[in-house]
């Protein structure tokens, strides 16, 4: 079957396109709006703030995380700013250079119409952020203090330190936490989903497991959200934390799901290097550090003497040298990439020689050690915690590493993916990045789906099954649905193999790093689509998992997980082997400058690539949705 891609986007002015639709979707009134349930999965920023919004309007929400507290999501990690356009510096931001630059960023490869809302719709999140307590910073007037980002060339990124992510996360957690006490959300916590359940082609439910206990439980809705974030982890060693998996949407993809642009992975430039192949995950360190922080390299390869020691005119800047108009806040996929040419060439330092230099010197004499402290104090603590190196004394050591995903399941201008009733929000779904998504700019997405846009568009949807109530739970959709999650957990608990879950996820993420990586080529992708599939076959035959089903059992959790990854991994190197042209973090060998800059081909790839599931993980069906552009001229992108 070929899926039906409609987005859905209205007509209009790209500045008209947001009012005419809230206009034009259908409502549900108070009165009725206590009548439908919707299952949320997922409590960062997006789920948090759509179970809050949804509750506050009458709905009736269940929430499910397989934390024990919604406050350890993930998104407490966002640690630098949130991008809005409130130009308060008065430097030339509005929601249209916001929009652009957000386009231009995602190397023309994202919707225009869901950035311009994007971009729109940031205005309204810093006065809910504020309006909850948030303690952004503010400037000696009073007004909320900005700071610079990678990609743009005004300050428009609010902070609260170096833990806006956490602070975010909290005022929604707060708002949500109400709407649960008010009885209007219920809360789910150790609770894993583990199944999409679909009745005539629409998602009416879940299958969750208790993390705790081991009950395999069924679960009825009108509509299900998915807020589950990204699959930086099929690398093993990413940014994100050990727990982050892309199991929820990809059990929503075998069941007919779209997944788009699988193979658009970002590697953050600012991340503490690895000191051994034994690490478990690597640990990052905000772009916001960029902004005072300046990176260099040894001019000679091999120039061993301490940093203190190399007077600057012996110093490579070398994103200032290639880049001089954005200098160090370069937009993440090219800073990421120089360093990793630099790194190649030779004049790595550290250890293993597999860093850069990020040097605050300059800023601490010329600002101060007290200001750069009041900006970044967190962050410099952490880093000395972890590497036992002083950051006001010496410069910190970074390196690339995979962070975000901008790829994720395909979804229409309502947020719907291609089975209806199912919306995916935030990290899970693929709209508004592109293939580069600028730093800041994910804490924005998240809240602008969860504070404004699915609470506007989900009635559009549910207006037309008022006075149906949800599919029961003994229905035969939630009984196939259920065995079917009982049978794969039988079927990993027989398997008595001799290695562990993470030795296999380790073997994996190498595969991927190497071939799948910052830059991915034809023979490469080629050597990863014949070796993933022998070492996904030894993994269903030799993983050997401890304990029983019936109880808590980590070990089983990320076999799960773990088995997942190996199916997304082989959709990630079909599509990046689909996609011959370079475009944002998306890097092909074959297709680039004399500069080893990326190089596009709009003229055959200027579409999102849409994979339908066939039961051969190496082998879905590609569909597309064309992207046009209108309010913005496709160009090549230039940061010199």
């Amino acid at each position: 079957m070929t899926l039906q891609l409609d987005a859905k986007v209205p007509p209009g002015a790209i500045e008209d396109k947001w009012d005419n639709h809230k206009f034009s979707v259908r409502l549900v009134n108070p009165a009725n709006k206590r009548k439908f349930k919707i299952l949320i999965v997922g409590t960062g920023l997006a789920g948090a703030s759509a179970a809050a919004s949804l509750a506050e309007l009458g709905y009736d929400v269940e929430v499910f995380t397989f934390h024990d507290s919604p406050r350890r999501a993930h998104s407490i990690a966002a640690q630098g700013g949130i991008n809005a356009a409130k130009n308060y510096k008065n430097d030339g931001d509005s929601v249209y250079r916001l929009f652009y630059d957000t386009v231009k960023g995602g190397d023309y490869r994202s919707r225009e119409a869901n950035v311009y809302r994007l971009a729109h719709e940031s205005l309204n999140i810093i006065d809910q952020a504020t309006a909850q307590g948030v303690p952004f910073a503010r400037e000696y007037g009073g007004l909320l203090d900005n700071r610079s980002f990678g990609g743009a060339q005004v300050a428009r990124t609010f902070y609260a330190r170096g833990q806006t992510g956490q602070q975010l996360l909290l005022g929604a957690y707060q708002a949500m936490a109400r709407q649960v006490a008010a009885g209007t959300v219920k809360l789910h916590t150790r609770s894993e989903m583990l199944d999409i359940v679909v009745k005539e082609g629409r998602a009416v439910g879940i299958v969750a497991r208790d993390l705790i206990s081991g009950a395999i439980t069924n679960h009825s809705g009108h509509a299900v959200v998915l807020a589950t974030g990204g699959y930086s982890n099929v690398f093993f060693l990413s940014t994100n934390a050990m727990a982050c998996n892309v199991s929820a949407i990809w059990r929503a993809h075998r069941k007919g799901a779209g997944f788009a642009n699988p193979s658009f992975t970002q590697i953050h430039p600012t991340c503490i290097p690895a000191s051994d192949e034994f690490q478990s995950k690597l640990t990052l360190m905000s772009e916001s550090l960029r902004n005072d922080g300046r990176i260099w390299v040894p001019s000679r390869i091999g120039d061993d003497r301490p940093a203190s020691q190399i007077p600057k005119e012996e110093r490579d800047y070398f994103l200032e040298r290639m880049y001089p108009a954005f200098g160090n806040l370069v937009p993440r996929d090219v800073a990421s990439r120089a360093v990793k040419r630099i790194v190649d060439e030779g004049k790595g330092v550290g250890p293993l020689r597999n860093g850069v230099y990020l040097d605050f010197h300059d800023a601490i004499e010329r600002e101060g050690r007290q200001v750069i402290q009041e900006r970044y104090e967190n962050l410099f603590e952490m880093y000395q915690r972890i590497t036992d190196e002083d950051p006001y004394e010496v410069p910190m050591r970074i390196y690339p590493a995979p962070h975000y995903t901008m790829g994720g399941l395909w979804v229409d201008y309502n947020l719907m993916t291609t089975i209806p009733g199912l919306y995916a929000i935030g990290e899970a779904n693929f709209s508004d990045h592109g293939a580069n998504r600028l730093g800041a700019s994910a804490l924005m997405q998240g809240l602008a789906d969860g504070y404004f846009i699915l609470p506007t568009t989900i009635g559009d949807y549910l207006a037309g099954f008022l006075g149906q109530p949800p599919v029961p739970t003994d229905d035969t959709a939630f009984g196939d649905a259920g065995q079917e999650v009982r049978d794969r957990v039988d079927r990993f608990m027989s398997t008595r193999g001799s290695r562990t879950v993470d030795w296999f996820h380790k073997e994996l993420g190498k595969i991927m790093l190497e071939y799948c990586g910052m830059s991915r080529s034809e023979p490469g992708l080629n050597k990863a689509l014949s070796e993933i599939p022998a070492l996904y076959e030894e993994f269903k035959t030799d993983v050997r998992i401890l304990g029983t089903a019936g109880g808590l059992n980590q070990t089983l959790e990320r076999a799960g997980r773990v088995e997942d990854f190996f199916e997304l991994a082989q959709a990630m190197c079909v599509d990046a082997l689909h996609r011959e042209e370079s475009c944002g973090g998306h890097f092909r060998e074959e297709s680039q400058t004399e500069e080893g800059e990326a190089l596009r081909w709009d003229d055959d790839f200027a579409h999102v690539a849409v994979w339908e599931w066939t039961g051969d993980p190496a082998k879905p069906e590609l569909n597309k949705e064309p992207l046009t552009f209108e309010a913005v001229n496709l160009s090549t992108r230039s940061y010199k």
